[in-house]
């Protein structure tokens, strides 16, 4: 089997990260960059640390903010009209998986414009050319968007949101720095951060998953396990830890796919505009128990990476348990909710079941899923 590993031609790591940005411009030729981030971003200052860089640069930019938490295909034509009004030769994504996604939508589009209908981007499309150059700068620690091949886009009118899967579209620099991230409130650092663990733990689990990811995911939920609950506290060595963990995590499932989990959750962010990484963090430990006879040993590994004692010594049903359990109990520190009451309306059951079997995700689940087996897990949460 041949395994295809694409990430970021740079990326740049730690503190002050966001400094090199200029002589990245440079370096590339690139002199006209429009800038993506969100309003709230702009709002509280957090944009202003890229863009006072910029000023003082001298570099003129561009600058596009019509960006919703969930992206809507509006947002992406928008943006399309705004990149070319400013003759963009870039884009700065500033800010999470929302002006990421935004931006990488908008970036293909530009390069290859039988795309426009936006729709037509979903699954693996057949672009030819690369994205206009992106340059991303992640203010969350969790959807690693910064170093990914996909980007996810809400469709208002279907009620749904669609995956887009596309090598075309990774950013061709990615900012990671800690201090960019400083400012995330906790209910946020803890949504995005489970966002985060359920990438390292599907990515680990996914049928196409292979020794080099399975070495990346296996970091990533050690970092992530021992840094959520300090950076929702808001320590600076726990920003650090999940800054890096949730990176290392979108290096690998980015190159393998994902599960059900991921394919559940994008139905609740349409539908009901719940935060990604919320819904993630609910659906993750039933998403675990439903696939664990699919694990083989691996549930052993996520325990110990998880930092649970004694493991190599249970067996192979309590070890799978211990790794469910160590995830709730994250979690629940964390503050996510343990279940969708008060959410989920029966009423939508089999419509969100039906949108989470065609999706992207659902096909790399290790084990096999039928719309009927997903209304039940959705069930078991309501």
């Amino acid at each position: 089997m041949v395994n295809r590993i694409i990430l970021n031609e740079t990326s740049y790591h730690g503190s002050g990260a966001v400094k090199s940005i200029v002589a990245e411009l440079s370096a590339r030729s690139l002199k006209k960059p429009i800038i993506f981030s969100d309003p709230d971003l702009i709002k509280f200052g957090v944009t202003k640390k890229v863009t006072s860089l910029l000023d003082a640069a001298k570099v003129k930019y561009a600058l596009y903010s019509d960006i919703k938490a969930n992206p809507t295909i509006e947002n992406v034509k928008n943006g399309v009209k705004a990149a070319k009004a400013a003759k963009a030769d870039s884009i700065i994504a500033i800010g999470g998986g929302s002006s990421m996604d935004t931006a990488k939508a908008v970036g293909i589009i530009l390069t290859n414009p039988k795309f426009a209908d936006v729709r037509s981007l979903e699954g693996v499309a057949p672009t030819k050319n690369a994205s206009l150059p992106i340059l991303a700068v992640p203010t969350t620690a969790g959807t690693a968007a910064e170093v990914t091949i996909n980007y996810v886009i809400t469709d208002v009118e279907k009620h749904r949101k669609f995956v887009c899967v596309d090598p075309h579209d990774i950013p061709v620099v990615a900012f990671v720095d800690p201090d960019m991230m400083a400012t995330m409130p906790k209910g946020l650092t803890a949504f995005t951060g489970m966002d985060a663990l359920t990438h390292a733990i599907e990515g680990y689990i996914t049928k196409a998953a292979c020794p080099i990811t399975d070495m990346l995911h296996i970091e990533a939920i050690r970092l992530i396990a021992s840094s959520l609950r300090d950076a929702v506290n808001g320590k600076m060595s726990g920003r650090e830890g999940m800054a890096l963990g949730q990176y290392i995590a979108g290096m690998g499932f980015s190159n393998v796919g994902l599960g059900i989990d991921h394919a559940m959750a994008h139905g609740l962010s349409a539908l009901y505009d719940m935060p990604h990484g919320q819904a993630c963090a609910i659906l993750l430990p039933t998403a675990m128990k439903f696939n664990a006879s699919k694990s083989g040993d691996k549930y052993r590994k996520i325990a110990t990476a998880m930092g649970v004692k004694g493991v190599e010594k249970m067996t192979l049903a309590k070890a799978r348990q211990a790794a469910i359990a160590a995830v709730e109990k994250l979690s629940k520190d964390v503050g996510i909710p343990a279940n969708l009451k008060g959410v989920l309306k029966k009423e939508d059951i089999k419509f969100l079941a039906e949108s989470a079997y065609a999706d992207a995700c659902r096909p790399g689940n290790p084990r096999e899923v039928t719309v009927k087996d997903i209304e039940k897990l959705y069930k078991s949460l309501a």
